[in-house]
């Protein structure tokens, strides 16, 4: 592990071009690549488009339809505070973790932390070097929690990649004290079963559960043969750390072959379900809901260390890969996102249309064990995208504010979006706010990765561009500034009203 301090800054001026919400003219076309999910370990690959969709790009951007390279537009509503660029870390921005005055940022790199006392300043405590995608993060305590979902020599921050077919290359958990901000201490590591793609925590006074979602076995691999219907629950005893281990690894998709009994998948259309990309957990409801690639699924965890499956559902119209999913504060709906072409497309556009690469709305009716979730609607960003910007349903949290269902999210290329589900059959959006393109000829990986409402403040860690600190001023929002919660992981979603 290389932990850097004091490191140097670079701010960045960008132009703000405030413009109304609704539909931006640009109708541009692209078919998406087949669902591979997220960008892979490494570094980001360009993808060449055509001289034909150059010269669209070219025309909408001339005409005003998209906003220009890198130019700032927003809705009325909302305010860009700070924007503070990659420093040491030059991978990929990932997921953010929050706890007090700090901000943790993942990066393909490592992590960092940011002191955001001043949201309208951020300030880098620590940088810490430990590659290893797509280093998904979260807090709890004196612990920070990092996924390692690429083939690595060993477990420590100096490994370097090597063939998931060689037996003694190792992926999973890594575990961090961080009582001392400016220099985390590496502590222990968990090697699970096909990696750690993503991690969700189920914090207890004396223990800490994570359930590791990972997927794509192959009979090639030692560490990660199929069927891999399940996830991993490691066991992490605050006091002792350095004993965490992995205690189940429960099988959510029971069935006979080789394949279990998730989806079977549809060749360039719905991915094969062969484990999870992302749980979420409401611990004051003893409920978790699973994005599982092909599947949907609502679990009991009321015995955190065996997560029981109660209903289960699919959309192979429409979903190509359930990527992530968010309760309402209620308990009775859930929002699953689609992220069709793995992160690394162009879906929002008119050839994909509204209800592909986009939100899926969820009721949960009955009670107990019988609960069912029942489809109602789905949401997408109401704005075209050039086919330059990779854009498609990503991570996001609600807004506290009692009596309304109101999220943020993250949508690549397609920046951010404020919108409210109420009515889980009428979606709307409220606020935004966008860049262009990175790029006006080839395609290239950016955009908003994870867009968090914390403590007043949206935090949003663009893949490229660094970390944003935005600000929302509207009367359906602004309520949630008088919840302040002392920690965040937004995967393990908190009873923001108790």
């Amino acid at each position: 592990m290389i932990l850097f301090r004091n490191p140097r800054t670079r701010r960045r001026h960008l132009g703000v071009v405030a413009v109304a919400a609704g539909l931006l003219g640009a109708l541009l076309t692209a078919q998406p690549a087949t669902a591979t999910p997220d960008p892979g370990d490494g570094p980001a690959q360009e993808q060449k488009v055509s001289e034909n969709t150059r010269a669209e790009v070219r025309k909408a951007l001339k005409d005003g339809g998209i906003p220009g390279q890198n130019e700032i537009v927003h809705s009325a509503n909302i305010r860009h505070l700070a924007n503070v660029p990659k420093d040491t870390l030059k991978g990929l921005n990932s997921d953010l973790a929050f706890q007090g005055k700090y901000a943790f940022a993942g990066n393909y790199d490592g992590f960092r932390i940011f002191d955001i006392s001043n949201p309208k300043a951020p300030k880098t405590v620590a940088q810490v070097l430990c590659p290893g995608s797509q280093n998904d993060i979260s807090v709890s305590g004196d612990l920070l929690f990092l996924s390692t979902d690429s083939s690595r020599s060993d477990s420590s921050c100096n490994s370097t990649t090597q063939p998931a077919t060689e037996k003694s290359s190792w992926e999973g958990m890594k575990v961090f004290d961080i009582r001392d901000k400016r220099n985390p201490k590496y502590v222990a590591a968990v090697e699970t079963a096909c990696g750690s793609h993503t991690h969700t925590l189920v914090p207890e006074r004396k223990n800490v559960y994570i359930y590791v979602s990972s997927y794509s076995p192959s009979a090639t691999y030692p560490d990660c043969q199929p069927p891999h219907d399940g996830i991993s629950v490691i066991k992490v005893p605050r006091h002792a750390p350095q004993k965490a281990a992995v205690i189940d690894f429960p099988v959510l998709f029971p069935g006979e072959g080789p394949d279990g009994g998730g989806n079977p998948g549809t060749p360039g259309r719905v991915s094969k379900t062969t484990g999870c990309h992302d749980l979420t957990v409401l611990p004051s409801k003893d409920l978790a809901a699973g994005a599982c690639m092909g599947d949907g699924i609502l679990m009991s965890i009321k015995n955190p260390e065996r997560p029981k499956v109660i209903d289960q559902v699919r959309d192979d119209v429409n979903f190509a890969f359930w990527h992530s999913a968010t309760f309402n504060q209620k308990a009775n709906k859930v929002v699953f996102t689609d992220e069709l072409g793995g992160g690394g497309a162009a879906t929002c556009n008119a050839e994909i249309g509204p209800n592909r690469g986009a939100d899926g709305i969820y009721d949960i009716v009955g009670k107990g064990d019988k609960r069912k979730l029942v489809f109602r609607s789905y949401f997408k960003i109401p704005r075209h995208q050039a086919d330059t910007e990779n854009c498609v349903a990503h991570n996001g949290s609600l807004i506290p504010v009692k009596g309304k269902d109101l999220m943020v999210q993250a949508w690549y290329q397609g920046g951010l979006s404020v919108w409210d589900f109420t009515d889980s059959k009428r979606p709307k959006e409220i606020a935004y706010f966008d860049r262009g393109p990175l790029t006006t000829d080839t395609l290239q990986i950016a955009g908003s990765w994870s867009a968090y409402y914390y403590n007043g403040y949206i935090y949003s860690n663009e893949i490229e561009r660094g970390l944003d600190v935005l600000k929302l001023d509207d009367r359906r929002t602004d309520p949630a500034r008088r919840v302040h919660l002392r920690e965040l992981n937004v995967q393990t979603q908190p009873d923001y009203f108790d």
